[in-house]
Parts: structure tokens; C-alpha cells; sequence
């Protein structure tokens, strides 16, 4: 690395902190001029307030678990088949021509929107909001590895012939660390997917979790409970990141030198 880029990463680090201190003074000094009802916007600390206690005392930490887990179930699942499919696809042109229209088509369609399907085929269960979960967060990850897998260079096929290397262990030697890139940023973009699908889907369904949990307090307009679920939502989704963007860094060291 750099010694700029070296520099560089502090310095933008207390940058985003500047900001995000910035932002925590504005929302409090709008909250103590009343420019917006506290009915609708509570102070910072009114929120901390009733994040601790619903961490502590309240039934926060529970919803909070429940989300958490249906979002790591929904995302593995997810990556697992978008790994296994989206590597068949890659290496096979044949099915690339077939089958990657279809799937651009399917790719857009709001993963919420299959919620009726679901409850109508798998009933109002945790597993049928979980298939849906790994329905909407699948795509990032298959369409990554279908185009990583795809763009490996023909010429290593000729070499892993010669040397008599078979096909599976061709896949796994030189393949997939080949895809690993594209891999983990779609895996990045799924952890995400499978946050925001969780969410709405616990909404839609009434089913524990922080959604459930977000719904209530704005229909009862208990607004610090409210926001106290949507910080911690924001919380989680910043966490899993950080921790996806730490596994690339050890995972694909050379990034890291760019």
C-alpha cells in the first residue's frame, strides 16, 4: 500500500465520523426547536434513552436476535445457491445463452411482491419468509459469479487438459479464486438484500423481528421506539458490511496494493 493511500484512510475515517457527528447536531437542534412535533421526531437522546431500555428491559434485543438470524439464514442460503447455479451458468456458454435473458427479466421483480405467492404455496410460516428472503438476495450473488466464472481465460482450460486436472478440480483450484472478486461483491450487495427483504417481509407479516417492531411504534406514534429500531437496522446493516469488506481484504490481499 501506498504511503498516500496509507495516509488517506485516517484522514477519511474522521472525515465520515465529522459528518456523522454533523448530522446528530442538526437532528437535535431541529428536535429542540420543534421545527417537526415530537410526536414524530424525538430528540437523539429520547432515542438513546429508549434504545437502552429496550435493549435492557424491553423486548428489543429479542426482535433484534429474531431479524439478525432470519437476515444470516436468508443471506447464506442465498449465497449458496447463487454460488452453485451461478457457476454452472458460467461454465457453460450454452446455458449463458439461455438461461441469463430469463434471469435479467426475473432479477428486477421485487422480492416483496412474492409474498402473496408465498403465503398462498408455504402458508404464513418463518420458512416462507425465509425462501422469500433467499429468493430476493440470491441474484447478486448469481449473477456475479455467472459473469466472474465466464470471464476466466479459455487458455487455462487448454493448460488444465494437458496436465490431466479434472473438471471439478479445475473448478476449484482456478475457477472459483479467479471469481472470488465478483463472488464477494455480489455477497456484499446480498447481505443488504436479505436486511431490507427481511424487514419489509416482518412488516407484511406480522412476524417478531424489528419490522414488526418499527410498524407498531409509528401506528402507536411512540417515535423514540421508533427510531431506536431504525438506528439499530442501520447499525446492522453498517456492521455486516464492515465485516464482509474485512473477510476482502484477507481473502483478495492484492486489492489492497492497487
Amino acid at each position: 500500500m501506498s504511503a498516500a493511500r496509507w495516509h488517506e484512510r485516517p484522514l477519511g475515517g474522521l472525515a465520515s465520523l465529522g459528518v456523522a457527528a454533523g448530522l446528530l447536531l442538526l437532528w437535535g437542534w431541529i428536535a429542540q426547536r420543534a421545527w417537526i412535533s415530537p410526536v414524530f421526531l424525538p430528540s437523539p437522546l429520547q432515542t438513546l434513552d429508549a434504545l437502552v431500555l429496550g435493549l435492557r428491559e424491553g423486548e428489543l434485543l429479542a426482535q433484534t436476535q429474531a431479524t439478525l438470524l432470519r437476515m444470516l439464514y436468508g443471506w447464506l442460503i442465498a449465497s449458496a445457491l447463487g454460488v452453485v447455479v451461478g457457476a454452472l451458468i458460467g461454465l457453460s456458454a450454452t446455458a449463458r445463452s439461455w438461461l441469463l435473458p430469463s434471469l435479467e427479466l426475473l432479477r428486477p421483480l421485487p422480492a416483496t411482491a412474492l409474498l402473496p405467492v408465498g403465503i398462498a404455496l408455504l402458508g404464513l410460516t418463518p420458512g416462507m419468509l425465509l425462501a422469500v428472503i433467499a429468493f430476493g438476495a440470491a441474484w447478486p450473488v448469481l449473477l456475479a459469479t455467472a459473469q466472474g466464472v465466464a470471464s476466466v481465460e479459455p487458455r487455462l482450460q487448454e493448460v488444465a487438459r494437458l496436465l490431466a486436472i479434472g473438471r471439478a478440480r479445475f473448478v476449484l483450484a482456478f475457477v472459483l479464486p479467479h471469481a472470488l472478486p465478483d463472488i464477494l461483491s455480489g455477497m456484499r450487495l446480498s447481505l443488504t438484500a436479505s436486511l431490507i427483504v427481511g424487514v419489509v417481509g416482518e412488516m407484511l407479516t406480522a412476524q417478531e423481528g424489528l419490522g414488526t417492531t418499527v410498524l407498531y411504534a409509528a401506528r402507536a406514534f411512540r417515535s423514540p421506539e421508533l427510531y431506536a429500531g431504525v438506528v439499530i437496522l442501520g447499525v446492522i446493516g453498517s456492521l455486516g458490511n464492515l465485516l464482509l469488506q474485512g473477510a476482502e481484504a484477507r481473502l483478495l490481499p492484492w486489492r489492497r496494493e492497487g
